[in-house]
């Protein structure tokens, strides 16, 4: 009986991990900027990996498949037993920090397919962590599917698979786009607000904590209790602010966009760019990060776009006087607005990338290495 409670949990745990690894393998730099919001200053404070957070993210990710195949091949069970518990102990610290100081929001353990609160994922992590340990007591009982050589054959190809795949998906465009500028997405929809659906919007309430100067003693309250009962008169306690959160007190729906504005030189365009027909967006969210080489294809096409009555748009998250030599030396003579820089990093994983819209629906987008030549785009009839 014990030895199918084992297999049961098993096949469960392994599968788990390689679909966690695979979710994020379809999007490694979506991945790759979660960590680099652990990474912040105001989380764990490692700015020095935030230039090899990518590499990180293709190795985690890869390491998690990996995992998972040995453990449901059950292949070198020991060391694989001890990769898994030492992985789902430091994730576990990840998210219960994350979760209680309310750093990042969304863990990214399944990227943007399966988004999950931060109280969520430490749930997610303790049982696993609970069901690891069990694997480990009763790791004796796991035996092998196929002899050590085609086993470790197999670990061998899914290695191989995983970074030709992370590196056909960065130099492309993810395989399934769960982001919510989606092709087919409409971006108007996705800003209607709670309200504007007739939904309950979610409520959130900000907990203080509060430091006797006299006696040193602590406490926590929430801005209800803190307004209610007049703390800010009560001069021997201080508010902590580096240890002030925001947490949500009551589920609503929140709009899967809600920082997409457009401004050019000082005048918001977001609405003039929502409502035209057809539009062409040039995004690059981050210029010193910007692939440049291939900004003829993407002129060409613009040009194209501009003969044939649409409007084109440069987007950028980078400060104008960073930006304008760039634009000079690509000679992208169209005009360029600005967006915030993560919503941005949302849109398309390509810097550059380019996106089609029809009235605020999103008709195609391509990384700059895809962008279709004239020719192309006239047979589809892009423009």
């Amino acid at each position: 009986m014990m030895k199918w409670v084992v297999l049961i949990v098993r096949v469960f745990v392994g599968v788990l991990f390689v679909f966690s690894g695979l979710v994020k393998l379809n999007d490694p730099m979506g991945f790759a900027f979660k960590l680099e919001d652990y990474f912040a200053a105001d989380v764990l404070n490692l700015p020095f990996l935030t230039p090899v957070a990518l590499p990180l993210a293709i190795a985690i990710v890869s390491v998690e498949i990996v995992l998972g195949i040995m453990l449901l091949l059950g292949f070198r069970v020991r060391l694989t037993l001890n990769l898994l518990l030492a992985m789902i102990v430091f994730f576990t610290f990840l998210t219960f920090y994350s979760a209680y100081f309310n750093k990042v929001t969304d863990c990214g353990c399944f990227g943007d397919a399966i988004p999950l609160t931060p109280w969520q994922s430490f749930t997610k992590d303790v049982v696993l962590l609970v069901l690891i340990l069990f694997l480990f007591m009763y790791r004796d009982t796991i035996m092998p599917v196929f002899s050590d050589k085609v086993s470790m054959g197999i670990v061998v190809i899914s290695l191989i698979a995983c970074l030709i795949t992370a590196r056909h998906v960065l130099h492309h465009l993810p395989f399934i786009d769960f982001r919510p500028y989606a092709v087919g997405k409409s971006i108007v929809e996705g800003m209607k607000t709670a309200e504007e659906l007739g939904l309950e919007s979610p409520k959130y309430m900000t907990i203080y904590t509060l430091k006797n100067t006299k006696t040193g003693e602590t406490r926590e309250v929430n801005s209800d209790e803190y307004l209610a009962e007049k703390w800010w008169e009560r001069e021997e306690w201080e508010i902590q602010s580096d240890k002030t959160r925001t947490v949500k007190v009551r589920k609503g729906y929140e709009p899967p966009i809600h920082d997409f504005k457009l401004v050019l030189d000082g005048e918001d365009i977001t609405q003039e760019v929502l409502s035209a027909d057809r539009v062409m967006l040039v995004i690059m969210y981050n210029i010193h990060k910007t692939d440049l080489r291939n900004f003829a294809r993407i002129n060409a096409l613009a040009e194209l776009a501009e003969h044939s009555g649409a409007k084109v748009y440069g987007v950028t998250g980078s400060s104008q006087s960073d930006f304008e030599p760039i634009r000079h030396e690509v000679q992208a003579a169209y005009p360029w607005a600005t967006c915030d820089m993560t919503t941005l990093k949302t849109m398309i994983r390509s810097n550059p990338g380019v996106i089609i819209l029809n009235k605020g629906t999103v008709k195609a987008m391509f990384s700059h290495r895809d962008v279709p030549s004239p020719e192309e785009a006239k047979a589809s009839q892009l423009f």
